[in-house]
Parts: C-alpha cells; structure tokens; sequence
C-alpha cells in the first residue's frame, strides 16, 4: 500500500485547477481572471467585479445593467425568512444567525437544476441580492427593530449601508465600502472556498454550498481575525504600550492578529489599499486614535518579524475602516461574507463544470487489533 506524505491543513497541496484568482505572494501580487486588484479597486464597481468571477470576462454596459437589475430586484427576503430570525437570540452572533438564514433560504428554491444556466445564474442572483439584506435585518431585528426595506433606488453598497442605519450614507463612504466588497470577494483556495468546493463536489444545492461556507469563515483564524484586531488594538490602549505587547506576545509564542498570512510573505496587497481608504475617512471624519496604533504596530512587528515574511495582512486595516462608518465590530466578517459570497459561487460553478467528489484520504495512526472487552469486566 503506497504511504501517503501528510501536510498539516493540505499546507502547499493543490485541492483543484482554477481559472479565478491568482496569488504570488512573494511579490504581493493579487488578481481576479489576471486583472491586478489595485485596477479593479480603482475602476470597477462589486457587482462588476462579481460577475467578471462568476463569468469569467468583464460584462458589457449591457450585462452589467441587466445584471445590476435582477440584483435590484431580488432584494427583499421572504416574510417567513423574516420571522425566523425574529426568533434567534439576541446575543446570538450575526455569523451564525446569517448561516442559518442562508441556508433557510434553500428552503424556499430546493430544485437542484444544477445543469440548466437559468438555475444557476438565478441562484446568484438570489444569494448576492439577498445576503446583505439578511445580515442588515438581523442587526436591526436583535435591537428589537424591525428591518428596513431595500431602496431601489441604491446602488449595491448604498442600499446595504441605508439598511443597517435607515439612513442614506455618505457618497465617500459607500463607494470605500464598495471597494472593500471588492478586495474580500476571492481570495483563492482559502479555507471557506475549499468547504463551498467540498460541499459544491457532493452536488447539493448552493444555498447548502454558501451556508458551509459562512460556517468556516466564521473562525478566527479565517473572516473572524478582524474583529479580534480592534479587540487586540482597544487592548494595547495607546501608542506607547504597542513595543511591550508586541514583545510580550512574542516571548509568549502568541498570534499576533492581523499579521502574517500562508501565502503573502510581503505585505497583503489589500492590506495596502485598506490603508489608503482608512487614511480618506480620516481625511473626511476625522482621525482614529487606534490607527496611529496600528501604525505603530505595524512599524514594531515589522521590525521584529519582517525578516520572516511577516506582514499586515487583510484582516489588520479592514476593522478600522468598517469602524469609522460606524459598523459593529461583530459585523466585521458578515459584511465579510457578503463580498466572498460571490468568490464562493464563483468555485461552485466551476466545481460544476468538471466535478469530482471531493474523498481524500488520511494516515491512521491508531491501535490494530484491540480486543473486545467485556461490558462487566470494563
């Protein structure tokens, strides 16, 4: 029998071939169907960017509108679906409450067509439009409000913000949240796509295939780490205390969160556009005394750890500009879901092109002909 070699976490094992993004992380280099990120961020538009993953090439001003128009569209969550999360706990996690929602929604469209087109561009459009509803709805319904309804009158970004808030937000600020959507929509073979890829393989329907992955996500070590960067940031309290919490951490073989990535051994690219949309709210709002923080931080880990590849990654800025908007930190990774849910559908139709059940293997290392013993004699 061949004796397979076990990696830890798959760590450096291709789970598949992929066409959709792209990762050189010794040069920093991001791309989503080999357009560099920084262009997207600059030029392109979510909803834009989202179909260019799904697709496969940029819409014309044609698709790109009708498109926009079935998102518009399909908006609104059913009243059942709004009763149902009337009922979770308060103090229960948006994460948790929006996988459950997800995966409610599947409910409501249980056909698995997953050969016709029309199914499938469908449920896109259903899951990208109705996400950010869901996780606006139960910020709203756990303070004991009811949810505001969709504007159609919004473009994506806006109509999410106006949700959470009942109040139109500001044009600066919802273009940088739309930018945002844009740098967290896929990221390749992380661990929430490769749980969609895994769940896509058995041939379920995708409402399935984004709840398991909301589910992953929601960890820390993944979507989680950036609400525990403004926990560690709130923590340190001052600029002055950032060298002795570093160095503390360290001696103590502790994370430090926010930094460090399994691909990037230079600075995340994200992280660096991040910096520049934190840096135009500040501009605009006013100055956050956790950034001059994190800069620091940034300048003390580097110093100690850059010679290891050791740098922000995505998660480190991403908390203080969702801060600034006046976003709860435990919408941090929901708000995160609603840009990969997209990345997400994307691996799922192409794990429908070509499919195979995802059935690794594993390396026993377990007892060989234990004996029975006894119910009495135990």
């Amino acid at each position: 029998m061949m004796v397979c070699e076990y990696k830890p976490g798959l760590e450096g094992i291709p789970a598949a071939q992929s066409s959709i993004s792209y990762v050189d992380g010794q040069k920093g280099i991001l791309e989503y169907r080999g357009i560099r990120i920084e262009e997207l961020a600059a030029k392109s538009t979510f909803l834009e960017t989202a179909y260019l993953l799904i697709w496969g090439e940029l819409p014309s001003k044609e698709e790109l509108k009708a498109f926009e128009e079935e998102v518009r569209l399909h908006r609104r969550i059913k009243y059942r679906i709004r009763d149902m999360m009337k009922c979770f706990p308060e103090s229960g996690h948006p994460m948790d409450a929006l996988q459950a929602s997800a995966a409610a929604l599947g409910l409501f469209y249980s056909l698995r067509d997953l050969h016709n087109p029309a199914y499938i561009r469908d449920s896109v459009v259903r899951l990208i439009a109705t996400i950010p509803t869901m996780v606006a709805a139960f910020q709203l319904m756990r303070k004991g409000n009811d949810p505001v309804k969709p504007r159609d009158d919004l473009d994506y970004s806006a109509n999410f913000l106006y949700m959470l808030n009942e109040k139109e937000p500001d044009a600066l600020a919802a273009k940088i949240f739309d930018i945002c959507l844009i740098l967290h929509v896929e990221h390749t073979m992380n661990a929430s796509t490769f749980s969609a890829r895994v769940t896509a393989s058995t041939l379920t329907d995708p409402y399935a295939v984004v709840a398991s992955a909301v589910g992953t996500l929601g960890g820390p070590l993944h979507g989680g780490a950036n609400e525990e960067v403004i926990q560690m940031l709130e923590e340190i309290g001052s600029v002055e205390n950032v060298r002795p919490y570093v160095e503390e951490r360290l001696q103590n073989k502790q994370k430090l969160m926010g930094f460090g990535h399994r691909v990037y051994k230079v600075k995340d690219p994200r992280a660096i556009i991040l910096q520049e949309l934190a840096e135009q709210l500040f501009d605009k709002f006013g100055g956050d005394k956790y950034y001059e923080i994190a800069q620091e931080m940034e300048r003390v880990v580097e110093e100690k750890l850059g010679h290891k590849g050791i740098y922000p990654n995505v998660d480190f800025y991403s908390g203080l500009v969702y801060r600034k908007m006046g976003i709860p930190t435990d919408l941090f990774t929901p708000i995160f879901a609603i840009a990969r849910v997209a990345g997400w559908l994307a691996h799922w139709k192409e794990q429908l092109a070509e499919n195979r059940i995802f059935r690794p293997t594993q390396v026993y290392n377990g007892k060989h002909e234990v004996p029975y013993t006894p119910l009495e004699e135990r």
